[in-house]
């Protein structure tokens, strides 16, 4: 059961988050699409982003002070992000009937294309609709294409690679 959302305090905006480092030190940041939130520096996505790790559609996150793009996850909106990466174009006529097949059958469950790029797609999926349906999904479509992978951005520690477990109270029965 999808959780209900936060409301909509100052209508959308965009933050810059910190998604990681470039080989050459430089930081990495990603312009993410959000609603600002009654706490402080707070505030809700509402896409899942293409490379800043551990969040999803429909999280709260709060701003650290004193920094730039770093945060906190205040609650976790009950959203998987999941990015597909190819080497080929999704706009090229076989990888974009693929791009169809997938966003067709992840919808199906609820599911929404957050991004769409020459290279890379980000759907948001509540964990409701079950890891194992999520999956099968996803390796049917993309397993006989070897250009193209697929991965969660906000289901393992991006250091330890270990299961994060954000979804087990929402999964837990009540």
């Amino acid at each position: 059961m999808k959780e209900n959302n936060p409301p909509v305090i100052g209508g959308e905006t965009t933050i810059e988050l910190i998604a990681g480092r470039h080989p050459n030190g430089e930081l990495v940041v990603e312009k993410i699409l959000v609603n600002p939130q009654p706490e402080e520096n707070s505030f809700q996505l509402l896409k899942s982003p293409l490379f800043v790790r551990g969040v999803a559609r429909t999280d709260v996150i709060q701003l650290k002070k004193g920094t730039q793009g770093q945060f906190n996850i205040v609650k976790h909106g009950g959203n998987l992000c999941v990015r597909v990466f190819s080497k080929q174009d999704f706009n090229s006529p076989q990888i974009e009937a693929i791009e169809q097949a997938l966003t067709s059958e992840l919808e199906k469950l609820g599911g929404d294309l957050d991004i769409k790029e020459a290279r890379a797609l980000v759907y948001s999926i509540h964990v409701s609709c079950g890891f194992n349906v999520i999956e099968g999904i996803l390796n049917d479509i993309l397993s006989s294409q070897p250009d193209l992978a697929w991965l969660y951005g906000n289901v393992y520690d991006p250091d330890s690679g270990e299961p994060l477990d954000w979804w087990q109270p929402i999964l837990a029965p009540e």
